[in-house]
């Protein structure tokens, strides 16, 4: 025996008949407060902001690579 069953609701009738919680407020408010966010972190995401955060690490970053190139191209420490 087989027996189908159609149900035609919207998602928010399905919730209620379920008695699950309408998220609704709370999806509206986490998608503004990501929307702001990401706006404000937009000018970090300027090629001379970018530019301008990498270098503040100076040229430090750069030396470690070096050494790190110069052990390895070395060989084995004795």
């Amino acid at each position: 025996m087989k027996v189908n069953i159609e149900i035609d609701c919207t998602p928010q009738e399905a919730r209620a008949f379920f008695g699950l919680p309408d998220v609704t407020p709370l999806n509206e408010k986490l998608v503004a407060e990501m929307s702001e966010r990401l706006s404000a972190n937009m000018s970090a995401m300027e090629p001379e902001a970018l530019m301008r955060s990498w270098m503040t690490f100076g040229g430090e970053w750069q030396k470690q690579f070096m050494d790190l190139m110069g052990k390895a191209a070395g060989g084995p420490s004795r």
